[in-house]
């Protein structure tokens, strides 16, 4: 069977991570998370999957290929162009972008699933194609129910007691969602919704085909089966939250890499450090290649990159450090994402790398390792906390 993933966002929401990765690049410990969404689509026999690229799309392609080594066939549908040696992306939208995948070659000749890119889920798609072609539907949306205050970030889907759905309200602000029932962003499809879509010019699933749909009295329904996990990663505070709930194992059947050199400590192949003079308390996990300098604290849940550089007396704390990262000794660090140019806090607040003199607290790794003066230690030591320092006893 065929499907969609719908990968050509600029992720700005995600920035500064995705001003260098795109978004379903982005890693979830070790491993992308669109590389999950592959693993759920070859389990539910959908082993056909394009995709559609525009920002950075070689980092995608470079990556999966052809998709023989995860078990599918893979192929992608760039949306853009070049113009004097430079690359100008142009999305033309969730639905813009299945119109031109189909012209020309007839892809989506069957029934199809789509899906975004950006999300960690576990659902039935098996489930969720019965249900779908037991109600003989053109278009099938996944729906969950969430809490108030979270449904303004999400469409909502308005059903009737069949599941038919008839109205959405995209994101609907605080306290004036008519549904508690959230657009997953996994849909199923019939071949005749091409007809619905436009033959020009960007188009919209959400906010725009079902919308289109229902008003036309075309057969959509919505349904909600059981979600273990449904992690939609659109928001820096997503990204925090998301790689905590996997290192403790919220996530069924995440499989954290590495072997157990301790309890709660995990490690890579080819990692530089002297355990006997590291401190650590898991969930950590250091990745291959890492090198972890003498009195390090690391306490979990936590994630060193590999090829990272943790300098001697740094603490780390509920925090993940991106591949290929230096951190700087006796640097304080906590609820922390931090990568070779940016920091973010667990809330999403940005520590604005461009305007700050950083590079002695994080930096690349491949950088020159310059030693820290007196100051900046005793600065390192006792104001720049781009984390919460213990109070003083």
């Amino acid at each position: 069977m065929k499907a969609l993933i719908l990968a050509a966002g600029r992720g700005t929401r995600l920035q500064p991570m995705t001003n260098a990765i795109p978004k379903p690049m982005i890693p979830i410990v070790h491993k992308p998370v669109m590389e999950t969404l592959v693993d759920l689509l070859r389990a539910h026999r959908f082993d056909e999957i394009v995709v559609n690229t525009s920002h950075l799309a070689s980092e995608i392609e470079n990556y999966f290929r052809d998709g023989h080594r995860f078990g599918v066939q893979m192929s992608y549908s760039f949306e853009g162009y070049k113009s004097n040696d430079k690359t100008v992306t142009q999305p033309l939208g969730s639905a813009g972008a299945i119109r031109k995948i189909h012209e020309g070659s007839d892809f989506f000749d069957s029934t199809f699933a789509v899906l975004c890119g950006d999300a960690m889920v576990d659902i039935n798609l098996s489930s969720m194609l019965a249900f779908h072609r037991q109600r003989g539907a053109l278009a099938t949306v996944a729906l969950k129910t969430l809490p108030d205050d979270q449904l303004e970030n999400y469409g909502v889907a308005l059903c009737d007691r069949d599941n038919r759905i008839h109205g959405f309200q995209e994101k609907p602000r605080r306290g004036e969602a008519r549904s508690r029932q959230a657009s997953t962003g996994i849909y199923i499809f019939e071949p005749e919704i091409l007809a619905h879509i436009p033959a020009s010019g960007p188009f919209d699933i959400g906010g725009q085909l079902f919308p289109q749909l229902v008003a036309a009295g075309a057969p959509v329904y919505g349904v909600e089966l059981p979600f273990t996990r449904w992690f939609d990663i659109g928001r820096l505070e997503d990204y925090h939250r998301t790689v905590m709930q996997v290192m403790v194992g919220y996530v069924d059947g995440f499989k954290l890499p590495g072997r157990e050199l301790r309890s709660g400590l995990r490690v890579g192949s080819n990692v530089r450090a002297d355990f006997s003079k590291i401190r650590s308390s898991g969930p950590v996990y250091i990745g291959s290649g890492a090198t972890i300098n003498d009195d390090a604290v690391l306490v979990g849940p936590a994630v060193i990159g590999a090829g990272s550089v943790i300098g001697s007396g740094a603490h780390i704390e509920r925090s993940v450090v991106m591949d290929d990262t230096r951190i700087g000794g006796f640097a304080y660090l906590k609820n922390k994402v931090i990568g070779n140019d940016y920091c973010f806090d667990a809330d999403g607040t940005v520590l604005d790398a461009g305007n700050t003199d950083s590079d002695w607290l994080f930096a690349s790794a491949r950088s020159l390792n310059m030693p820290l003066n007196d100051e900046q230690r005793w600065v390192m030591a006792h104001s720049m906390e781009v984390a919460t320092a213990p109070a003083a006893t």
